[in-house]
């Protein structure tokens, strides 16, 4: 595991407590874990969702895997 010393500004850390205070998480390591991992569950829904739209649009590439795998070789 690695440790990342990150500096907050008043602001974050009092943002943090707050969280903590609601039951977001049980301390601040909690709930900056959890943070990461919702940013990056929104991130993956944003992709999914863009290339929702792109495939809507027409702009999606279209085959079966095996087919798709061939064109990008």
């Amino acid at each position: 595991m690695t440790t990342i010393s990150v500096p907050l500004n008043a602001k974050l850390e009092k943002a943090i407590n707050h969280l903590i205070e609601s039951g977001y998480g049980s301390n601040k390591i909690e709930v900056i874990h959890r943070a990461v991992i919702s940013a990056s569950e929104e991130e993956a829904i944003g992709i999914v969702l863009r290339a929702k739209k792109e495939i809507s649009l027409g702009r999606g590439i279209k085959g079966g895997l095996k087919e798709l795998v061939k064109k990008f070789k």
